[in-house]
């Protein structure tokens, strides 16, 4: 099957028959619904420039499985190379959207299981491999959306998952059967899982012996008999359920996605196991994923930031306010903390290495610094947006009453005459541009996309402290302190 279009994907959507629940009741037609549609829309960004010929060597590429053009969506990283063009289209998507884009998390699944699977056949003789393969192959010759499901609601996080009064608190086997296994537990705060064709499950900590039936990983389909969703709020999210209220949206086409993803006795056939009780593999199944995916964040958080910079930039147009000292230099910070998360993307991809299985991993220790300085420094450009921005971004009446033609001044003013009046910009530029600008800004900073721009930054492929806990590890801080014993002359 050649790549699918954008079309062809929304359209690929709707052959499925996902379940999803929202404010208490099941969505039927989840694919136009307005809060889910946006997101839909970023996952077809990713299908779009992968048809543009100016974009094919960053967006395709030749599977190393069947020799065929494949999506880089989907694709196992075979160089260094591949590596840093991984970033670079993380960042291009970044900057088309301005928003999560959702596929990345299936890609470092991706990368991550297939070497894991390796090692686990390497030690066990079992045939996680060749069943990892043989999907990899499914997926890129049907150019699929894969959702990489990791993180397990925890329950009592003192307590390993085999001793949680409620054995759900983490997907675990509840039966094996000669032809498979049947699952159930959850999966939170999951990235695109709505709109993905397939899922793989992964364990989301390091386990031991008596942790053997939660250490699994697997894949199935969205629709799968006994799974289903239930789609997370975000910051002013109702604002997309509103009649006539593009501009207050503040990005009216593009947007992100989470959800609960629930699995309540699904079988799983023995082709789609990748894991099965070995406990031991958990922990560099986790640790793996997570450092493709704190590289990630060096490309996808980058192109958003740029986006951000260029509507701060714009803002202070508006404002008439583009040639002070002080806005220039906050705009210059605010590239120097973009470019630094960048630096620090290519630097974990150019020093990647490869695994035994034969695909490339990156850098571990330089992907957590990555990660690190995303937990910090998106949240300085945004507090560098508003400070530019100024109040209007968040005490602007709506885009009602822009609009509004109720007569209230004795000259026969309208609401819509008032508003416009009294919030225009510098000469030259509408009110409405400056609406515009000042409500994406808003969206970025505090709204729905801020999900995507900050808090995920901040917990998004873990949090702070997991970073700094694999810093720790692989830090080598006694070697540092025999190069400095060495100089010194101590012996």
């Amino acid at each position: 099957m050649a790549l699918m279009t954008p079309q062809e994907y929304i359209e690929s959507l709707r052959k499925l028959k996902t379940r999803v629940y929202m404010f208490g009741e099941e969505i039927e037609n989840w694919v136009d619904h307005p809060m889910i549609r946006p997101s839909i829309n970023c996952v077809a960004m990713t299908y779009a420039l992968a048809q543009d010929p100016q974009y094919a060597d960053l967006m395709t590429v030749k599977s190393s499985l069947t020799g065929r053009t494949v999506n880089r969506f989907t694709h196992l990283h075979q160089s260094t190379e591949d590596l840093i063009n991984k970033v670079k289209m993380q960042r291009l998507l970044g900057q088309k959207t301005a928003s999560c884009f959702q596929r990345c998390v299936g890609m470092d699944a991706f990368n991550a299981v297939f070497s894991s699977t390796y090692e686990i056949d390497e030690k066990y003789g079992t045939h996680y491999h060749e069943n990892f393969k043989n999907f990899i192959t499914m997926v890129q010759d049907n150019d699929l959306t894969v959702d990489g499901a990791m993180t397990d609601p925890k329950g009592d996080r003192s307590k390993a998952p085999s001793q949680q009064a409620d054995p759900d608190m983490y997907v675990h086997v509840v039966e094996r059967r000669p032809d498979g296994i049947v699952v159930s537990g959850a999966k939170c705060h999951q990235t695109g899982s709505i709109n993905s064709h397939w899922h793989i499950f992964m364990p989301t900590i390091s386990m031991g012996e008596a942790d053997k039936d939660w250490a699994v990983s697997f894949a199935c389909p969205t629709d799968a008999e006994g799974m289903y969703m239930i789609y997370g709020r975000q910051s002013c999210d109702t604002r997309k359920l509103e009649e006539g209220a593009s501009i207050d949206v503040g990005n009216a086409k593009f947007g992100g996605q989470e959800a609960l993803v629930v699995l309540d006795h699904v079988f799983i056939p023995n082709e789609y196991i990748f894991l099965n009780g070995e406990y031991e593999f958990a922990g560099m199944i986790v640790e793996r994923f997570a450092g493709y995916h704190r590289q990630s964040y060096g490309g996808c958080k980058v192109g958003v930031g740029d986006v951000v910079i260029g509507a701060t930039a714009l803002a202070a147009e508006y404002n008439g306010v583009e040639k002070a000292s002080a806005v220039k230099d906050k705009l210059i910070e605010m590239t120097h903390l973009n470019e630094t998360l960048y630096c620090c993307g290519i630097a974990c991809s150019s020093q990647g290495f490869k695994t035994k299985a034969g695909n490339y991993q990156i850098d571990l220790l330089l992907a957590n610094v990555c990660k690190q300085n995303v937990t910090r420094f998106p949240y300085e450009i945004v507090r560098l947006a508003e400070d530019v921005a100024g109040g209007l971004m968040v005490t602007m009446p709506s885009q009602k009453d822009f609009e509004s033609d109720t007569v209230v001044g004795r000259n026969g003013e309208t609401i819509g005459d008032i508003c416009n009046k009294f919030f225009a910009a510098r000469e030259g530029v509408s009110t409405e541009d400056r609406q515009r600008i000042m409500r994406f800004l808003e969206n970025m900073c505090l709204g729905a996309a801020a999900v995507g721009y900050r808090t995920e930054s901040m917990h998004g492929a873990g949090s702070p402290q997991a970073q700094r806990i694999m810093i720790a590890r692989q830090g080598n801080i006694q070697g540092k302190k025999q190069l400095a014993k060495d100089i010194a002359g101590i012996k």
